[in-house]
């Protein structure tokens, strides 16, 4: 899978999410492992007082009790990774926070999980969020209907004043319409009321403007039909 990644000036430039994730890799390398406790189980041992020395019964429990409390970080790495692989073709909201302390939300769908040092990331157009990050999990089918009411909406508040509709706005308000007829009873949940009744007065209009040119073209026909009537009449009329 290729990463994309911007350049400026020749140079590598680094996301906010990927520098959000090389702190905490660097973080996560100076925290506590077993190595380091026991180091620090040497150290003790080693700089002990002579007269009081630690029994081993004591330095048996206290690798025990750091023995414990790995296995329970194991475990809740074990969990979010279940979790976040859960989150794998998922739409989901991940809530972030720009240099300036602005908190804003990123939306998309979640293509794969990294698990680095202990903590799982989701990836989202090829940047990584950490698990903790993640706000809101919607249903694929949730967001798209949620998707298709908001364009139709954004659509209606478009159109003029119903008073400024003429014909040039047919075919827009033709195919609201037959957006609106067509959404599903749980897409046109997510249209509001006061929407839908406004797209039914523009239909009305509509109807009145097509109506209007239909009588004055009937009209036309008529008067045309009779005059040639009116005038083979006239010549029959002549003949012997």
């Amino acid at each position: 899978m290729a990463l994309i990644q911007q350049v400026e000036d020749g140079k590598l430039v680094e996301s906010a999410s990927q520098a959000s994730l090389s702190d905490e890799k660097k973080a996560g390398n100076n925290g506590m492992d077993k190595d380091a406790f026991l180091q620090l189980l040497v150290a003790q041992m080693q700089y002990q007082d002579p007269l009081e020395p630690t029994s081993n019964t004591e330095y048996i429990s206290q690798y025990a009790q750091f023995s414990q409390v790995e296995q329970m970080q194991n475990m809740a790495g074990s969990m979010d990774l279940m979790r976040a692989s859960g989150l794998v073709g998922q739409e989901v909201y991940v809530k972030t926070t720009n240099s300036s302390g602005d908190v804003d939300y990123v939306r998309g769908k979640v293509d794969y999980v990294v698990y680095e040092n202990g903590k799982a990331y989701v990836a989202i157009d090829e940047a990584l969020y950490s698990l903790d990050d993640v706000d809101t999990i919607a249903d694929s089918a949730y967001m798209a209907a949620y998707d298709k009411a908001l364009d139709f909406n954004i659509r209606v508040n478009k159109l003029p004043n119903i008073h400024g509709v003429d014909m040039s706005w047919a075919a827009e308000i033709d195919d609201l319409e037959k957006t609106y007829n067509e959404m599903s009873d749980y897409e046109k949940g997510f249209v509001a009321k006061d929407v839908a009744d406004k797209v039914k007065k523009y239909v009305d209009k509509l109807k009145e403007l097509r109506a209007a040119a239909g009588e004055n073209d009937d009209a036309g026909t008529v008067e045309g039909e009779g005059d040639v009537e009116d005038e083979g009449d006239v010549e029959g009329g002549d003949q012997p």
